[in-house]
């Protein structure tokens, strides 16, 4: 700056003293903005209770220490405290006896049409047999033991070999059981034409059917979903960056009610793509709470927050602002691989 550009009586230093000030308070005033607009200390205590969610069912846990994509998890279960096996029409019974609102579970295309409800992509954790899940017909899938890989001694005792067989069960026999419970379908791939084969099966559903499903997993078969199936609750990784990225951006500040506003009410408010975003932090938050769903107290069900995320499904749209990087960093989201036999 040259000496005749400042003003009269405004010298270089003299500038400088008043714009500093004035600076240093819009940015204060703005990380008050943006701290008062969405401290969750602020926000009122919600009524109700979280909506809960039981992963695959209840299943046996097992030591997670060292757990990679191609790891088998049955064989290293923590010693058994039930006798459920995940994504069994029995699990799913005793989860929404259990009090849970929502199953997930995990689908394989069968080589017959069907669609196979079993989460691993080969074989040869869980059953006798060899191979890959969706190279098998639903026929024969019926015929296995899923219960026969499952040790906790090292491979010393197999507690549930000869108590799984023919417990795999169809995606149609899973909703024909239970026509009048939510589900969650992970899809376990990243092939479109699975998309296309489950949106040909799920279109021939009533709408009220439809209303009480929602799926997610690779962008490719999910994109293909919901192109083919429009106003089905269907999520991947790229639907949901795409809505977290524009919530981190400027949804947060409600500036445009279409990503979240207060209504009437005094209610927080989040658009349908906020909504779905929560669900999916909700199914990983959840995740490591529910798989042994009967052991949870009566304390944890009520328990809306987890370590400050809440936990319920379509909750405040504010804490995807702080859960937004973590939701991609951390694993809330399935990476989708073809030997993926881990969550």
């Amino acid at each position: 700056m040259r000496q005749h550009d400042l003003k009269p009586g405004c010298g270089r230093r003299g500038c400088l003293r008043k714009i500093w000030p004035r600076l240093a308070f819009a940015l204060i005033a703005f990380a008050a903005f943006v701290f008062l607009n969405n401290t969750s200390l602020l926000a009122p205590e919600r009524s109700g209770r979280p909506i809960l969610l039981a992963h695959r069912g209840i299943a046996q846990r097992f030591d997670s220490a060292g757990v990679a994509n191609d790891t088998c998890t049955a064989s290293r279960i923590l010693p058994p405290t039930h006798g459920y096996l995940e994504n069994t029409i029995a699990s799913m019974r005793a989860s929404f006896e259990a009090g849970a609102d929502i199953v997930e579970l995990d689908v394989h295309p069968a080589t017959d049409g069907q669609f196979a409800v079993f989460h691993d992509w080969t074989l040869d954790c869980r059953t006798e047999a060899h191979g890959v899940t969706r190279a098998q017909s639903m026929s024969f899938l019926k015929t296995l033991d899923i219960g026969y890989g499952y040790t906790a001694d090292g491979g010393k005792t197999y507690p549930f070999r000869g108590q799984g067989v023919g417990q795999m069960p169809s995606l149609a026999e899973a909703l024909q059981t239970f026509p009048d419970h939510s589900f969650l379908i992970n899809v376990k791939s990243n092939d479109p034409d699975e998309g296309q084969k489950l949106a040909s099966f799920l279109s021939a559903l009533p709408p009220e059917r439809q209303a009480r499903l929602m799926v997610y997993g690779g962008d490719r078969p999910i994109a293909a979903l919901r192109a083919l199936v429009p106003g089905l609750k269907a999520m991947s990784r790229a639907s949901l960056k795409e809505c977290l990225l524009r919530y981190i951006a400027y949804g947060w500040t409600k500036i445009n009610n279409k990503y979240g506003y207060i209504n009437e009410r005094g209610e927080e408010v989040i658009s349908p793509c906020f909504d779905y975003a929560a669900n999916f932090v909700a199914n990983g938050l959840a995740r490591n709470i529910y798989k042994d769903f009967l052991g949870i107290t009566s304390k944890q069900r009520t328990q809306a927050k987890l370590d400050g995320n809440y936990s319920a499904f379509g909750d405040m749209a504010k804490s995807l602002l702080y859960n937004g990087w973590n939701f991609f960093t951390m694993g809330f989201v399935e990476r989708q691989a073809e030997r993926y036999n881990n969550y």
